[in-house]
This record gives structure tokens, C-alpha cells and sequence, in this order.
């Protein structure tokens, strides 16, 4: 009797092992199974997950404001038989037209020289008196002098003196005046208004079709944006350009205009 108790204990033990055993097979292929598709995601990782269907809108936004600043660039250039006569007389214009700036309220952190270039200047020069039965001796490089010559650029913050300041630099004997170009000194808040503006647009187009196509928006997959700042271009006469700027003795009117700051944004939405 106990020897029969004691076998069918062992039997259950036995059956009880095996199921043990094939509970923790079957946990160690889900475990496996598990940790593959986490490895699998792996991959994923920093790009998002797939979408499945897509679509695209673009989007534009535009902000207008009035420049703020004035840009003028001018130049001195001298030829002359030494390095020191040249240097100095473009010292001397530029000096002068330095001080022009500021008593005009231009501050000395937006007046910037841009380009200084000073090198000797040669000629090419054969003794024809040395000529004999049609035969000349070569010739050879002859230094004939120096060239200097200096270019400023002038920030001007307050845009109405920018004719009167074209001009006063006119008589100070500088040459190649250009501009003024007007900019807006701070783009960064126009910027952001106008991008807010492209994206709204955008938006509602999606939802516009989505509407449509009997979809809905899931959520943005790709965003890209391109801006650009463009004048609204105004009269330019008697800006010292296609003439002598000495000439320049009456201060030109000159007519500041708008600037357009345009943002355009493309977007994808997924759908479902």
C-alpha cells in the first residue's frame, strides 16, 4: 500500500515537473520574441516612426515694415609716384569723410572700412633708340608709381539723413559712392510672425483637405521653410551712381519704401 502511495506521488511530481518545464518554455519564446522586436526598433530610433499615408501642403506668410537702417558704401583711390603721396592723400579723404559721418550722428561702431589695397603699379617698357636692323632688345617691367585706394561701409540708423549724408560725401572728393540699401536692422520678430502666418496657412489648407478626402490629420511628419527679404524697390536718382559723386551737391530725396519678409513652409501630415 505505501509502496503504491509512494508511486503515483513520484508520477505526480513528475507531471507536475513537465509542466513547470513547459511553462518556462514557452515564457523564455516570449521573452526571445520580445526582445527582438525591441532590437528591431533599434533602428528607428532618431527618425520616427514610419507613416503611412501622407499628404502635403505648402503654406505662405508675408509681413511688411518700413526699413530701419541705410546702407552706403564709398571709396578713395590714389595714384601717385611714391607709396607715402598715396597712402596720404586717401588718409586725408577718408579721414575727412570719417568726420563727416560722425558729427552727422553716425556712430563710430557703424562705420566699418571694408577693403584697403595698396601695391605698386608697373609698366611695360621697351628703348626703341636701341633699335638696329630690325632688331630691338626686350623691354622690361618699369615702376611708374603706387596705387591706394580704401572702401568704407556706413550703417545709417537714422534712414532720413541718408540723402543728406550722400550728398555731404559727394563734396569730400570719395568716389563710387553706392546705395543706399535699406534693411531692417531686427529680421528675427518679423520672421517669426511671418512663419506663424505660413503655418496657419498650411494648416488650414490640411484641414481643408482632409476634410475632402474623408481623412483625418494624425499628425506632422516633415516640415521644411525657405524665407527671403525683399524690398519694395524705390527711386534711386542722385545716389552718386553713373556720375561724379562730387557732383552730388544737393541731397537727394530719397524714398525709404517697405520691405516684404516672406516665409514659405512646406508640410506633411500623415492620415487615416
Amino acid at each position: 500500500m505505501d509502496n503504491s502511495n509512494n508511486e503515483i506521488l513520484i508520477k505526480e511530481k513528475v507531471k507536475l515537473f513537465g509542466v513547470v518545464q513547459l511553462v518556462g518554455f514557452l515564457l523564455a519564446i516570449y521573452l526571445v520574441t520580445q526582445i527582438v522586436s525591441v532590437l528591431k526598433e533599434y533602428k528607428y530610433i532618431g527618425t520616427g516612426v514610419q507613416a503611412g499615408s501622407t499628404i502635403f501642403v505648402s503654406g505662405e506668410g508675408e509681413v511688411f515694415a518700413v526699413p530701419d537702417i541705410a546702407t552706403v558704401t564709398f571709396s578713395a583711390t590714389k595714384d601717385a609716384k611714391t607709396m607715402e603721396l598715396a597712402q596720404k592723400d586717401v588718409t586725408d579723404r577718408m579721414n575727412s569723410a570719417i568726420d563727416f559721418l560722425k558729427t552727422s550722428g553716425v556712430m563710430e561702431k557703424d562705420i566699418k572700412t571694408t577693403n584697403y589695397n595698396a601695391y605698386p603699379k608697373y609698366e611695360y617698357q621697351r628703348d626703341t633708340e636701341q633699335c638696329a636692323s630690325g632688331y630691338c632688345p626686350p623691354g622690361r617691367q618699369t615702376l611708374i608709381g603706387y596705387e591706394v585706394s580704401e572702401t568704407i561701409s556706413v550703417k545709417i540708423r537714422n534712414t532720413d539723413d541718408a540723402g543728406k549724408i550722400i550728398a555731404g560725401l559727394g563734396k569730400l572728393k570719395v568716389s563710387d559712392i553706392s546705395g543706399p540699401n535699406f534693411a531692417i536692422d531686427d529680421e528675427d520678430t518679423l520672421k517669426a510672425e511671418a512663419r506663424k502666418k505660413a503655418i496657419d496657412d498650411a494648416k488650414a489648407k490640411a484641414d481643408v483637405l482632409a476634410k475632402e478626402l474623408g481623412v483625418k490629420l494624425v499628425r506632422v511628419v516633415s516640415f521644411s521653410e525657405s524665407n527671403g527679404n525683399y524690398p519694395i524697390y524705390f527711386s534711386k536718382s542722385a545716389m552718386g551712381m553713373g556720375g561724379d559723386a562730387s557732383e552730388a551737391s544737393v541731397a537727394p530725396q530719397i524714398a525709404k519704401g517697405e520691405n516684404k519678409i516672406n516665409v514659405n513652409v512646406s508640410i506633411s501630415y500623415e492620415i487615416k
